[in-house]
Protein backbone atom coordinates (compact mmCIF):
# COMPACT_ATOMS: atom_id res chain seq x y z
CA UNK A 1 0.00 0.00 0.00
CA UNK A 2 2.99 2.34 0.39
CA UNK A 3 3.56 2.30 -3.38
CA UNK A 4 0.38 4.28 -4.01
CA UNK A 5 1.48 7.45 -2.15
CA UNK A 6 4.95 7.21 -3.74
CA UNK A 7 3.33 6.85 -7.18
CA UNK A 8 1.09 9.85 -6.53
CA UNK A 9 4.04 11.91 -5.35
CA UNK A 10 5.99 11.00 -8.50
CA UNK A 11 3.02 11.95 -10.67
CA UNK A 12 2.61 15.27 -8.84
CA UNK A 13 6.32 16.02 -9.24
CA UNK A 14 6.24 15.21 -12.95
CA UNK A 15 3.20 17.44 -13.44
CA UNK A 16 4.77 20.33 -11.54
CA UNK A 17 8.00 20.00 -13.54
CA UNK A 18 5.98 19.85 -16.75
CA UNK A 19 3.97 22.95 -15.81
CA UNK A 20 7.18 24.79 -14.90
CA UNK A 21 8.58 24.23 -18.40
CA UNK A 22 5.91 26.31 -20.13
CA UNK A 23 7.22 29.84 -20.61
CA UNK A 24 4.89 32.84 -20.79
CA UNK A 25 4.86 34.95 -23.95
CA UNK A 26 3.00 38.12 -24.97
CA UNK A 27 1.64 38.22 -28.51
CA UNK A 28 3.43 40.90 -30.53
CA UNK A 29 0.53 42.74 -32.21
CA UNK A 30 2.78 44.36 -34.83
CA UNK A 31 4.03 40.98 -36.08
CA UNK A 32 0.90 38.87 -35.65
CA UNK A 33 -1.97 38.62 -38.11
CA UNK A 34 -5.40 37.12 -38.43
CA UNK A 35 -6.37 36.94 -42.07
CA UNK A 36 -9.65 35.68 -43.48
CA UNK A 37 -11.03 34.87 -46.88
CA UNK A 38 -14.33 33.76 -48.33
CA UNK A 39 -15.53 33.22 -51.86
CA UNK A 40 -17.12 36.19 -53.56
CA UNK A 41 -20.13 34.95 -55.52
CA UNK A 42 -18.15 31.82 -56.36
CA UNK A 43 -16.01 33.78 -58.84
CA UNK A 44 -13.09 34.94 -56.75
CA UNK A 45 -11.91 35.45 -53.16
CA UNK A 46 -12.66 38.29 -50.79
CA UNK A 47 -9.92 38.62 -48.21
CA UNK A 48 -9.20 40.79 -45.23
CA UNK A 49 -7.46 41.02 -41.91
CA UNK A 50 -8.03 42.12 -38.34
CA UNK A 51 -5.42 44.79 -37.63
CA UNK A 52 -5.58 44.67 -33.82
CA UNK A 53 -5.00 41.49 -31.84
CA UNK A 54 -3.53 40.84 -28.42
CA UNK A 55 -3.04 38.00 -25.99
CA UNK A 56 -0.69 35.51 -24.43
CA UNK A 57 0.90 32.18 -25.25
CA UNK A 58 2.25 29.52 -22.90
CA UNK A 59 4.87 27.62 -24.89
CA UNK A 60 6.80 24.60 -23.69
CA UNK A 61 9.80 23.95 -25.95
CA UNK A 62 9.75 20.33 -24.74
CA UNK A 63 6.26 19.94 -26.21
CA UNK A 64 3.28 18.39 -24.55
CA UNK A 65 -0.07 19.53 -23.26
CA UNK A 66 1.20 22.73 -21.61
CA UNK A 67 0.79 24.81 -24.79
CA UNK A 68 -1.90 27.47 -24.30
CA UNK A 69 -3.23 30.49 -26.16
CA UNK A 70 -5.44 33.33 -25.01
CA UNK A 71 -6.24 35.65 -27.91
CA UNK A 72 -8.40 38.76 -28.25
CA UNK A 73 -9.36 40.15 -31.65
CA UNK A 74 -10.58 43.73 -32.01
CA UNK A 75 -13.38 43.20 -34.54
CA UNK A 76 -13.61 46.95 -35.17
CA UNK A 77 -10.15 46.68 -36.78
CA UNK A 78 -11.55 44.58 -39.65
CA UNK A 79 -9.96 45.68 -42.94
CA UNK A 80 -10.72 44.45 -46.47
CA UNK A 81 -9.16 47.46 -48.22
CA UNK A 82 -12.60 48.82 -49.17
CA UNK A 83 -14.27 51.34 -46.81
CA UNK A 84 -17.90 50.69 -47.82
CA UNK A 85 -17.50 46.92 -47.59
CA UNK A 86 -15.78 47.27 -44.21
CA UNK A 87 -18.68 49.41 -42.99
CA UNK A 88 -21.14 46.70 -44.06
CA UNK A 89 -19.07 43.90 -42.47
CA UNK A 90 -18.97 45.86 -39.19
CA UNK A 91 -22.77 46.30 -39.27
CA UNK A 92 -25.38 44.06 -37.57
CA UNK A 93 -25.57 42.04 -40.83
CA UNK A 94 -22.19 40.51 -39.97
CA UNK A 95 -19.86 41.28 -37.03
CA UNK A 96 -22.09 43.87 -35.31
CA UNK A 97 -19.01 45.52 -33.83
CA UNK A 98 -20.97 47.98 -31.70
CA UNK A 99 -22.50 45.07 -29.81
CA UNK A 100 -19.53 42.67 -30.13
CA UNK A 101 -16.30 44.75 -30.35
CA UNK A 102 -14.09 41.74 -29.63
CA UNK A 103 -13.81 38.08 -30.48
CA UNK A 104 -11.79 35.73 -28.28
CA UNK A 105 -10.11 32.35 -28.41
CA UNK A 106 -9.15 30.60 -25.17
CA UNK A 107 -7.45 27.25 -25.58
CA UNK A 108 -8.72 24.28 -23.59
CA UNK A 109 -6.34 21.58 -24.78
CA UNK A 110 -3.38 20.69 -26.95
CA UNK A 111 -2.09 17.42 -28.37
CA UNK A 112 1.21 17.30 -30.19
CA UNK A 113 4.78 18.35 -29.61
CA UNK A 114 6.69 21.65 -29.65
CA UNK A 115 6.72 21.70 -33.46
CA UNK A 116 2.99 21.33 -33.96
CA UNK A 117 -0.20 19.57 -33.15
CA UNK A 118 -3.89 20.15 -32.60
CA UNK A 119 -5.08 23.08 -30.50
CA UNK A 120 -8.61 23.05 -29.06
CA UNK A 121 -10.43 25.91 -27.44
CA UNK A 122 -13.45 28.14 -27.14
CA UNK A 123 -13.93 30.66 -29.93
CA UNK A 124 -16.37 33.44 -29.04
CA UNK A 125 -17.47 35.40 -32.09
CA UNK A 126 -20.58 37.53 -32.57
CA UNK A 127 -21.76 36.56 -29.08
CA UNK A 128 -21.62 32.81 -29.80
CA UNK A 129 -19.08 30.46 -28.20
CA UNK A 130 -18.10 27.21 -29.92
CA UNK A 131 -15.39 24.72 -29.03
CA UNK A 132 -13.16 24.31 -32.07
CA UNK A 133 -9.96 22.42 -32.93
CA UNK A 134 -7.37 23.15 -35.57
CA UNK A 135 -3.81 22.26 -36.52
CA UNK A 136 -0.99 24.56 -35.47
CA UNK A 137 2.66 24.57 -36.50
CA UNK A 138 5.65 26.27 -34.97
CA UNK A 139 7.32 28.50 -37.56
CA UNK A 140 10.44 29.14 -35.49
CA UNK A 141 11.90 30.45 -32.25
CA UNK A 142 15.03 32.19 -31.04
CA UNK A 143 16.75 35.35 -29.90
CA UNK A 144 15.73 38.62 -31.50
CA UNK A 145 18.06 41.60 -32.21
CA UNK A 146 16.70 43.55 -29.20
CA UNK A 147 17.68 41.10 -26.47
CA UNK A 148 14.39 39.25 -26.35
CA UNK A 149 13.31 35.73 -27.25
CA UNK A 150 10.50 35.07 -29.73
CA UNK A 151 8.46 32.17 -31.01
CA UNK A 152 6.17 32.11 -34.04
CA UNK A 153 3.21 29.88 -34.88
CA UNK A 154 0.62 29.45 -37.59
CA UNK A 155 -2.75 27.76 -37.81
CA UNK A 156 -5.85 27.64 -40.00
CA UNK A 157 -9.51 27.06 -39.30
CA UNK A 158 -12.56 27.08 -41.56
CA UNK A 159 -15.73 28.31 -39.92
CA UNK A 160 -19.32 28.42 -41.06
CA UNK A 161 -20.74 31.91 -40.61
CA UNK A 162 -24.18 30.57 -39.64
CA UNK A 163 -22.64 28.66 -36.70
CA UNK A 164 -21.82 32.07 -35.20
CA UNK A 165 -25.13 33.76 -35.98
CA UNK A 166 -23.94 35.55 -39.11
CA UNK A 167 -26.53 34.43 -41.63
CA UNK A 168 -26.72 37.40 -44.01
CA UNK A 169 -27.25 35.74 -47.41
CA UNK A 170 -24.20 36.05 -49.63
CA UNK A 171 -24.99 32.87 -51.54
CA UNK A 172 -23.78 29.33 -50.89
CA UNK A 173 -20.19 30.04 -51.99
CA UNK A 174 -19.66 32.44 -49.06
CA UNK A 175 -21.03 30.31 -46.21
CA UNK A 176 -17.53 29.28 -45.11
CA UNK A 177 -14.70 31.57 -44.08
CA UNK A 178 -11.09 30.43 -43.88
CA UNK A 179 -9.21 31.96 -40.95
CA UNK A 180 -5.39 32.00 -41.06
CA UNK A 181 -3.60 32.84 -37.84
CA UNK A 182 0.04 33.96 -37.71
CA UNK A 183 1.31 34.70 -34.21
CA UNK A 184 4.70 35.99 -33.13
CA UNK A 185 5.13 36.15 -29.38
CA UNK A 186 7.80 37.62 -27.10
CA UNK A 187 8.93 35.68 -24.03
CA UNK A 188 8.21 37.48 -20.77
CA UNK A 189 11.28 38.25 -18.68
Amino acid sequence: MKALPVGLAALAMSLSVSMANAAKYDIDPTHSFINFKTKHLGFSWLSGTFNKISGTVDFDAAGGADQKVNLTIDTTSLDTNHAERDKHLRSPDFFDVEKYPTATFVSTGYSGDANGGKLSGDLTLHGVTKNISFDVTKIGEGDDPWGGYRAGFEGSYTLKRKDFGMDFNLGPAAEEVQIDLFVEAIKKK
